[in-house]
């Protein structure tokens, strides 16, 4: 007999049946821990992984879709990639913006023009005009408007690429 059959069956009756319990108790807690709660916090948290997973998809598939518009069209030439441009430089960025050409380099001053405009004006000149920055020297600025709000804006400059002529 091994040791372990030795010591069962010097045990009385009730002991064997408090330890069959006791052992049992902690088999039911190790089936808890190990296998049904790790699977009730998946199923709790599924609905919400779910919907930001979906919110991923719907982003990924709208940046594909510009994306495949931006192949799909045809190469603005010079002209017209200068006149998108200075459209959307007054148009978004107004009086807080100067636009600057020589040959096919495009500078952009700008003073206390606020973030959201700029952060649009970029989307604007980089679907519309096709041009993105070459290069950006600018800072940041933040003001406290009436009240606690604070506004912030960026000053510099910033130089386009445009198409060659």
């Amino acid at each position: 007999m091994t040791p372990l059959k030795l010591w069962w069956a010097q045990l009385g009756a009730r002991e064997q049946r408090l330890v069959g319990m006791a052992g049992l108790v902690v088999g039911i807690a190790l089936l808890w821990w190990l296998a049904i709660a790790p699977a009730l916090t998946t199923l709790r948290t599924t609905s919400q992984q779910h919907a930001a997973v979906d919110s991923q998809l719907q982003s990924m598939r709208v940046l594909a879709n510009q994306a495949r518009d931006l192949r799909a069209n045809r190469a603005l030439s010079y002209e017209e990639s200068l006149r998108n441009l200075e459209s959307s430089v007054k148009q978004t960025l107004g009086s807080g913006a100067t636009l600057a050409v020589t040959d096919n380099r495009a500078n952009i001053s700008l003073r206390g023009v606020s973030a959201d405009a700029l952060a649009l004006w970029l989307n604007q000149a980089r679907i519309n005009a096709r041009v993105v920055p070459s290069e950006m020297r600018l800072t940041r600025t933040a003001s406290t408007a009436a009240g606690t709000s604070t506004v912030t804006s960026w000053d510099g400059t910033m130089v386009l690429t445009l198409p060659a002529r």
